[in-house]
């Protein structure tokens, strides 16, 4: 099965991490946190918004960006930033990608972008809008990444509580 990584460059609200982390559970994506971050791994937001996935997450704390990059000497790195010339959708994801997000207030560093132009990736918006929700933008890099996988081990159908959805095929 093929590996993402989603690294999250010192992240500032503690929801966001929480909610970043309930998708690399429900995923299989693995989380990459760089410090210095704006909370601490026990806060009760960063728990509330991961909910109960947190035994699902493959995660590894790192206490710079160049301990990150030393650590994952290598990598296929994708940056997501407003500042990027690229859709996000325009990528060839190959495995053990790692998608790069900043943090909330100002991004990635732009001479990490600048070194990087055919790395750096956006998700198309109105020009009025400055950006979305990091975790939000997680969530719509990972599912594209993962659609261009064909989502590997992961359930493409649901079950309804009441009813059963083979007797409804069965008639059509």
């Amino acid at each position: 099965m093929p590996t993402l990584n989603i690294v999250l460059v010192e992240p500032e609200i503690p929801q966001n991490t929480g909610n970043i982390a309930r998708t690399c559970a429900a995923t299989g994506a693995r989380l990459h946190l760089v410090e210095p971050m704006g909370f601490t791994p026990d806060d009760k937001k960063l728990k509330r918004a991961g909910l109960d996935y947190w035994h699902l997450l493959d995660i590894t704390y790192y206490s710079s960006l160049d301990d990150f990059f030393e650590k994952n000497a290598g990598g296929s790195f994708y940056y997501f930033t407003t500042k990027a010339l690229h859709a996000h959708s325009d990528i060839q994801y190959p495995d053990n990608a790692f998608l790069v997000f900043g943090k909330e207030t100002a991004g990635l560093p732009e001479a990490l972008l600048y070194a990087n132009p055919d790395r750096c990736v956006r998700l198309p918006m109105r020009g009025e809008a400055r950006s979305l929700n990091l975790s939000n933008a997680v969530a719509v890099g990972v599912y594209e990444v993962l659609r261009q996988w064909n989502y590997p081990a992961l359930q493409n159908q649901g079950r309804l509580r009441e009813y059963d959805w083979v007797a409804i095929a069965s008639v059509n």
